[in-house]
């Protein structure tokens, strides 16, 4: 397979992720904000800030929910923007038309200019119908693949690109929680700290799982244990890690050479393998989720040296 196709299938997953996982990050804001209090805690630079675009709005002031839904889903000079993921996708996709299938293709092509039609107020009234939309429109696309697409090495490049991507969302959604909860301390364990971390389990869907897991207790340190650790939900940091480790094994068996990201994602599934239930929460979970970007970062930078993406 050419580099360029590869890259077209790994960043086409990405970006599609990265919608979701943005659609997601504004349905834990709004989550958040109806909390007493939210205007004075500046809930939304939490949501844009985990984005890693928080400098975009200048310290002191507050972020509204229309500044984030502004910037998180209209923005077209926003890289990733929900517009601009979607849009980058379907530029990745026409470049690797032969790799998709029908449905594949139509998930990414359907009503792909739909939020060039709405300006900040529209969508903030529509909004949880639009955030349904850009779900329903992933899930598609990713129910396409998993049922139709061969299972050869493109199809390896898509899933890697998704379960980086879908990692980095996990610990962003974490991230979240903590730049909330950093300004007062003295509501951990209150009902609004509760409310906050169900908030992230929603937000991943998890909470389902999450009680067959751990019954009807929920507590900081199990829902960190949960997201970041059990390697049975599918948005686990830990589960998403051992994705990436399967499908890059599975890309050097089809090229016959390791390179720098299979080292590292080693690293990363070893790294992991060591953390005790309850150990992220005690070492501090800021530390353990920025720790847990860069790898995923570093890992990315990895791929792109090892298969020669531009």
């Amino acid at each position: 397979m050419l580099s360029r196709t590869a890259e077209n299938l790994y960043w086409m997953a990405r970006y599609m992720e990265r919608a979701e996982a943005t659609a997601r990050l504004l349905t834990m804001g709004q989550r958040m904000a109806i909390l007493p209090g939210a205007h004075h805690r500046d809930e939304w630079r939490s949501v844009v800030r985990a984005t890693g675009s928080g400098h975009q709005f200048p310290e002191g002031t507050i972020v509204t929910e229309s500044d984030a839904v502004a910037f998180l889903m209209l923005d077209a000079d926003n890289p990733s923007s929900i517009r601009s993921c979607l849009l980058k996708a379907r530029a990745n996709a026409k470049s690797a038309r032969t790799m998709l299938t029908q449905d594949m293709w139509e998930a990414l092509n359907e009503g792909w200019r739909k939020l060039d039609s709405y300006d900040v107020g529209e969508a903030r009234q529509q909004l949880p119908t639009l955030i349904d939309w850009v779900k329903t429109r992933v899930m598609t696309f990713r129910g396409a693949a998993h049922s139709g697409q061969l299972r050869n090495e493109g199809h390896d490049f898509l899933r890697a690109g998704s379960a980086l991507e879908r990692a980095q969302m996990t610990l962003r959604l974490l991230d979240v929680k903590y730049y909330v909860l950093l300004p007062e301390t003295e509501v951990i364990g209150g009902n609004r700290d509760h409310y906050q971390w169900t908030s992230v389990l929603y937000a991943l869907s998890g909470a389902r799982a999450y009680h067959h897991v751990y019954g009807g207790t929920y507590t900081p340190w199990q829902i960190t244990d949960f997201l970041m650790l059990n390697r049975l939900f599918p948005r686990s940091v830990a589960y998403c890690y051992d994705q990436l480790a399967y499908r890059l094994n599975r890309l050097a068996g089809w090229h016959n050479a390791r390179g720098p990201c299979h080292d590292t994602v080693r690293d990363m599934v070893a790294a992991m393998e060591q953390q005790d239930s309850g150990e992220i929460f005690r070492r501090g979970l800021h530390e353990t989720v920025q720790n847990g970007l860069t790898m995923t970062n570093r890992l990315g930078a990895a791929i792109a040296q090892t298969y020669h993406f531009g």
